[in-house]
């Protein structure tokens, strides 16, 4: 799943929210779209849970900052 949080404040460390993320998703990718300011995470783990992580590594969300892409998924790799 894909998520953008729009960045309100100081940019977080892509880094970090990566590390405290991996544990539960190894293969999670986090980047920072400097144009927007938009944090995206692309993981498998939850909008609930992810917020919780992102907390964890420093930088609080609300949930309502969090937006689920919809999937572009074609199921080519079964993954």
């Amino acid at each position: 799943m894909e998520f953008h949080i729009q960045i309100t404040g100081p940019a977080p460390d892509p880094g970090a929210i990566e590390d405290a993320i991996r544990d539960l998703d190894p293969a999670a990718l986090v980047d920072i779209d400097p144009s927007a300011p938009t944090l995206r995470i692309a993981t498998s783990v939850g909008a609930q849970q992810l917020v919780a992580l992102i907390a964890q590594a420093g930088y609080p969300v609300d949930p309502t900052q969090v937006r689920q892409l919809p999937s572009i998924c074609c199921g080519g790799c079964s993954g």
